[in-house]
């Protein structure tokens, strides 16, 4: 990771080890540490802002001024213990670390918005660096989404470089130029571009990986409802023309009624010629034979 500290920075014991720690890990980065940001009415000192490739954190470093392990229990309205006891932080009397972060990140936030510039969300944590050989669990506390409690110092920095890789999951959203020009909005001016490079930053985001293409594979005709209807409705139909041509059967034999019955012999008497009596006049007719 890459730390860059002003020459004219007076850092305490803690944020001095917590430069150390950050030194040494492998996690692609850029840390601001002990910068003064604000206004000509006044300024505010901020224990480091970090970028990654996927976010921006801004962190408040806080140490101990003895020797406690155990462990820890933050709170954002009670006072932290480490064990049985308060945890002895190297702060003011009353200072609440939470009160003291969140105020450091509205005023990183309203710095960018002076310099009209939006960084998106910004995340924050208070950055315990306990004396080396110390042993405090755990090592990380959420408090709320965005808001953080880890412990790290240059001996034990697992659970710091896991949160720097973690703290803002997703794909990564931070180029090389993008830190180039939130740095200069918010100090008023930038690392160099060579640095950034060997730090691990991206010139450009990677692409999206493609999904691949699914191929269309063999479907199985369908046999379900709609053929089901169909087959069922040819069947009514072949039902209804057997139905249809059997009362046409049945009609045709009730209009012919039963068998005709044979004819009786004609009873009819024809009519006979009267044969006029022996010697009397015969008419006859002409060519009439006999006459």
């Amino acid at each position: 990771m890459l730390v860059k500290v002003d020459d004219r920075a007076e850092l305490s014991a803690a944020e001095e080890e917590f430069v150390e720690c950050l030194r040494q890990l492998p996690t692609t980065g850029l840390a601001i540490v002990d910068l003064r940001i604000g206004t000509q009415r006044g300024t505010r000192q901020i224990g480091a802002v970090i970028w990654t490739p996927q976010g921006v954190l801004v962190i408040e470093v806080v140490g101990f001024r003895s020797r406690q392990s155990g462990v820890l229990t933050v709170s954002q309205d009670r006072p932290w213990r480490v064990g049985e006891t308060a945890a002895d932080l190297a702060l003011e009397f009353g200072v609440n670390p939470i009160r003291q972060l969140e105020s450091a990140v509205r005023e990183v936030e309203l710095t960018f918005e002076r310099a009209t510039y939006d960084p998106g969300q910004l995340c924050g944590a208070v950055a315990l660096v306990p004396m080396r050989g110390v042993v405090l669990r755990p090592g990380r506390e959420t408090l709320r989404p965005g808001l953080d409690v880890v412990v790290g110092n240059a001996v034990e920095s697992t659970e710091l470089r896991i949160f720097l890789e973690n703290f803002a999951p997703g794909p990564p959203r931070w180029t090389l130029g993008r830190v180039c020009a939130a740095t200069r909005a918010l100090t008023g001016w930038a690392p160099d571009r060579a640095e950034l490079i060997a730090a691990g930053f991206e010139d450009k985001l990677p692409e999206p990986p493609r999904k691949p293409r699914a191929r269309p594979g063999w479907r199985r005709p369908d046999s379900g409802h709609t053929q089901d209807v169909i087959g069922w409705a040819v069947l009514g139909v072949a039902v209804l023309g057997v139905l249809i041509v059997l009362g046409a059967i049945a009609g045709s034999l009730l209009a012919d009624g039963p068998a005709a019955e044979p004819a009786a012999p004609s009873s009819t008497v024809e009519p006979t010629v009267p044969v006029p009596a022996p010697g009397g006049p015969v008419e006859c007719w002409p060519l009439q034979p006999d006459c």
